[in-house]
């Protein structure tokens, strides 16, 4: 047992474990500003290019619902950097927390959905992505299989990057970062001044109940903050992460939460209602208001976006890779996925994490179009991370209401709110979700039990944990006789000769 998990541990704190030569040269691939870049290159992605459209179909309350959402992830921020602290040399993030604090059990269950939601939730980028490449250089009524050609593109040029290393991977993910920030900004600041009153659509839009609205708006929402994890997941590749995952995750949110917020509310202000519902691209209509007689305004933004997908698309391709990795280094994955080359990049996880997006993305464009592909890959993303983001809340919990803990007084009430919010938020967002969206996930977490009943069968064959004791199906007498012989006369049974007896 670790000193974290004996009662000691409440008393002082532990020296991290020393690192691998292998971790000790992750450990140098990005600082501070890298890992801040990858955080707020995961979250801003292609989703706040497509999300005013979808946050429109509830209304204006799409924008009060971003904002709850936003707070609610900045919690999470908090949250992962507390749990980096406890746990600063564990690769996989929330799979490594549950870990830790549940064992082994717990923590498949979470990388798995965490593993599924991250190359779903490429799927979903890419999909927002096509219309902004569609829109670049115009095409106009594309196909479905034209659409997921250009799908490919986005899923395999990243994949590629990720092969070359990961210090190439985030010099382009400062860059990219950087080329989407500013005219976001710009739109976000700009666009004020173009904004007319009667765009804005009704409050609830959805022409169903308040509930129904919020829905509509929390899973989208959600969906565009996820990536908040980022540095976390990838902790051994940070500089000090006991306090550099803290103020990457806390500085990414924050700014992106900012820009998410302002952004969406002008477009909505700048693009009409009805317009805004029924469009893949609202950015390349918000920029042709702002700028009406210069036809390069709708092809800049479409660039920007493309642009904007590529790097969130890299750093995603990164945390799909890195979360098999760590579950197959703890031998709870298939050990392919823990296959590195020379440059210690783990290019089976790579490989496959891109395939099956792929695929993904084969079987939605040859069945449906627009914004529905969009929406739909959103939906299966959203549950499949609360649960992940549901699990390290309780984890960080449990440590708090343990003797093992060294916070105390005010500290420990603010550790306890943040703990508390974080899962009161990621229970909102599963009930918010829906019972279709709820009912998918349940049924992709049970295929990842089947799949954990052969990995957990080898794992007895190998003798790497213990075989459960069996009982024969008939128990003979005699050992019922040897057992009872070993119990104490004073522990032992009374019977009901031995009751009257007494009486």
């Amino acid at each position: 047992m670790s000193l974290l998990n004996s009662p000691s541990a409440s008393k002082k704190e532990t020296a991290p474990a020393p690192l691998s030569e292998r971790n000790q040269q992750k450990a140098h691939a990005m600082g501070l500003t890298s890992a801040t870049a990858l955080v707020m290159g995961s979250i801003v992605g292609t989703g706040v290019f497509t999300m005013p459209a979808v946050l429109a179909g509830a209304g204006t309350m799409g924008i009060v619902v971003l904002g709850v959402i936003a707070v609610g992830a900045m919690l999470l921020a908090v949250l992962f950097g507390q749990l980096t602290k406890r746990v600063p040399n564990s690769d996989g993030g929330v799979y490594a927390y549950t870990r830790h604090e549940f064992g082994d059990f717990a923590g498949y269950l979470v990388g798995w959905c965490y593993w599924i939601q991250s190359w779903a939730g490429n799927a979903a980028i890419v999909s927002s992505w096509v219309f902004y490449v569609d829109a670049l250089f115009k095409f106009s009524h594309p196909s479905g299989m034209s659409n997921w050609g250009i799908a490919m593109f986005g899923l395999w040029i990243p994949a590629l990057i990720n092969l070359t290393g990961v210090r190439q991977m985030a010099w382009f993910q400062n860059i990219t970062v950087v080329l989407k920030f500013l005219p976001l900004l710009f739109v976000g600041v700009v666009g004020w001044f173009f904004v007319a009153k009667a765009n804005f659509g009704p409050f609830n839009a959805s022409g169903g109940s308040l509930y129904s609205g919020i829905g509509i708006a929390a899973g989208v929402a959600l969906f565009s903050f996820i990536g908040v994890e980022a540095a976390a997941i990838t902790a051994k590749r940070v500089i000090n992460p006991r306090s550099n995952v803290m103020r990457a995750s806390v500085i990414g949110t924050v700014a992106s939460a900012g820009l998410y917020v302002l952004v969406t509310a002008v477009v909505m202000g700048l693009v009409s209602h009805h317009t805004l519902v029924n469009t893949g691209s609202p950015f390349v209509n918000a920029f042709q208001t702002m700028f009406p007689h210069s036809a390069w305004a709708g092809q800049f933004v479409a660039g920007v976006a493309v642009v904007s997908g590529l790097g969130a698309l890299i750093a995603w391709t990164l945390i799909v890779t890195e979360t098999s990795r760590a579950i197959a280094q703890d031998d709870l994955f298939p050990r392919a996925f823990a296959w590195q080359d020379k440059r210690g990049t783990a290019w089976f996880g790579i490989v496959v994490g891109t395939v099956l997006p792929s695929l993904l993305m084969l079987w939605r464009y040859s069945t449906s179009t627009g914004l529905t592909v969009f929406t739909y890959l959103v939906d299966l993303t959203v549950v499949t991370v609360a649960i992940p983001y549901f699990f390290s809340a309780i984890a960080q919990l449990t440590f708090l209401v343990s003797k093992r803990r060294h916070v105390q007084g005010w500290q420990l009430a603010r550790d306890l709110c943040v703990a508390g919010a974080s899962v009161l938020f990621s229970m909102w967002v599963t009930f918010a979700s829906g019972y279709q969206v709820v009912y998918q996930a349940l049924v992709v977490l049970l295929v990842g039990l089947i799949f954990y009943a052969f990995l957990n069968a080898r794992r007895q064959g190998l003798g790497e944990i213990a075989y459960p004791v069996d009982l024969p199906d008939e128990v003979p007498a005699s050992w019922h006789a040897e057992v009872m012989a070993e119990v104490k006369p004073e522990k032992a049974p009374k019977t009901v000769k031995d009751t009257k007896s007494k009486k």
